[in-house]
């Protein structure tokens, strides 16, 4: 089952990462916060390749997943300001077009940090680090 889970969030990431240099170019500028001060388009290529990547990653390095989750993890909470600054502008995109909308998505980015650890066994990292510090 977690198999099954990292391979379809990899191909969501994969799928996400290429509408970002393609057909959905648009709406994730809407996306970028106003404080980023680097190009919109530029931060929208950017976080296209690097999910490109991730997504390619969480498929074809199962070896490493748990590292891959802990990026994958780290990599939506880097981008959820995104998702408040679409909230908090008011800004159109991806059919959100009402402050309901906006507002509900952004309870769904910490289910894609908790499925990123639990299909990856991720927090095995952080548990056998743990362990290795009380053990000396």
């Amino acid at each position: 089952m977690k198999t099954i889970a990292r391979i379809l969030l990899g191909a969501m990431l994969t799928f996400a990462g290429v509408s970002h240099l393609t057909f959905a170019r648009d709406e994730f500028q809407a996306q970028v916060p106003k404080s980023i001060p680097v190009n919109e388009d530029f931060t929208v290529v950017a976080s296209g390749i690097v999910e490109i990547l991730l997504g390619a990653a969480f498929m074809a390095l199962p070896r490493h997943r748990r590292i891959v989750g802990l990026v994958g993890a780290a990599f939506f909470v880097a981008v959820f300001p995104g998702n408040v600054a679409q909230y908090l502008n008011h800004a159109d995109g991806f059919g959100l077009d009402t402050d309901r909308a906006r507002l509900i998505r952004l309870f769904f980015q910490p289910v894609l940090v908790v499925w990123a650890l639990w299909s990856t066994d991720a927090l095995q990292i952080v548990s056998e680090r743990r362990r290795r510090g009380t053990a000396r």
